[in-house]
């Protein structure tokens, strides 16, 4: 059966937070939000939620992410949106609910310092690339084709946007993720590695594969 396959809306919030959480801890058990916030799980997806509804249309919001549903729920998601300045917006996103949740501004400068540790691997390759990001599903509804399904979903976005070229990023070492990347073809583009990433993370860096769309 094909999966049904579509646009996040803000009553998705829940299953993004849950998968940007997942996404970014990969197979490690700690992700971004993880160690910038440093926080228990309920108040890390609580901000994350928020994040995701933010105005800030940062990478972590509803507005660039697909949905797959199984039995009319979503189990499986990714986003994706241009390379170019994909960023740029994570900092005002994160202030803006940082205000919201009134956190001082100590607070906020720890979470900036403890967040930094990314900068050092992180890679989007050709800034003229269609970025895919954040791709999870629940551990359940993995090996069916959901992820293949909204890929493939994510590329023909960007191909009908005009891209030529999309890349992925992923932790190195995580396989599995690996392996479904290259059924889908991607192909490996670029490594980066640090001692602190990997001190943080328990993963070198972070990997790139691309391919053409």
């Amino acid at each position: 059966m094909t999966p049904a396959i579509r646009r996040a809306t803000p009553e998705d919030a829940d299953f993004i937070a849950w998968t940007i959480l997942a996404a970014q801890r990969g197979h490690r058990p700690r992700g971004w939000f993880d160690i910038a916030l440093d926080w228990p799980e309920p108040l890390s997806r609580a901000f994350v939620r928020r994040i995701a509804l933010a105005q800030s249309r940062s990478w972590w919001h509803i507005s660039h992410f697909l949905i797959a549903e199984a039995h009319g729920r979503p189990v499986a998601a990714l986003c994706a949106l241009p390379a170019r300045g994909s960023g740029k917006d994570a900092q005002a996103a994160i202030t803006e609910v940082a205000h919201a949740a009134e956190l001082d501004a100590t607070e906020m400068q720890a979470i900036r310092q403890r967040g930094a540790y990314s900068r050092t691997c992180w890679t989007t390759g050709d800034e003229d690339n269609w970025l895919i990001e954040h791709v999870a599903a629940e551990p359940s509804h993995r090996g069916q084709g959901l992820v293949q399904a909204l890929l493939d979903r994510a590329l023909a976005n960007g191909k009908a946007a005009g891209y030529r070229r999309a890349c992925i990023v992923f932790y190195i070492g995580n396989d599995a993720a690996e392996r479904c990347y290259a059924r889908a073809g991607f192909s490996f583009a670029e490594e980066k590695r640090d001692p602190e990433f990997e001190a943080l993370t328990g993963a070198p860096g972070f990997r790139r594969f691309e391919r053409a769309i």
